[in-house]
């Protein structure tokens, strides 16, 4: 069914925000793929933005983390995405 590196099944965690549990990179991953496919391409959310999106939903992160995510998923800068 393919072949994954090592790292596909070790993947890092972060605290989340409301100092419970920790939470999975992959797991932000998908929410911040999740907010920019509901964005208004018009409009698109910056990293700054996304973080503080995150935050409200309890995820504590940086904006570099959420960068360092969105560049590493293919995701273009806001500057980038928007449609007009």
């Amino acid at each position: 069914y393919g072949v994954y590196n090592m790292k596909f099944f070790f993947t890092s965690k972060l605290k989340s925000g409301d100092g419970g549990d920790d939470v999975s990179s992959r797991e932000l991953k998908e929410k911040i793929k999740e907010l920019v496919n509901q964005e208004n391409k018009s409009k698109p959310l910056s990293d700054s933005t996304l973080e503080d999106e995150l935050k409200k939903m309890g995820y504590a992160i940086a904006r570099r983390t959420v960068t360092k995510y969105r560049e590493q998923m293919g995701i273009l800068s806001s500057r980038l995405r928007k449609k007009k």
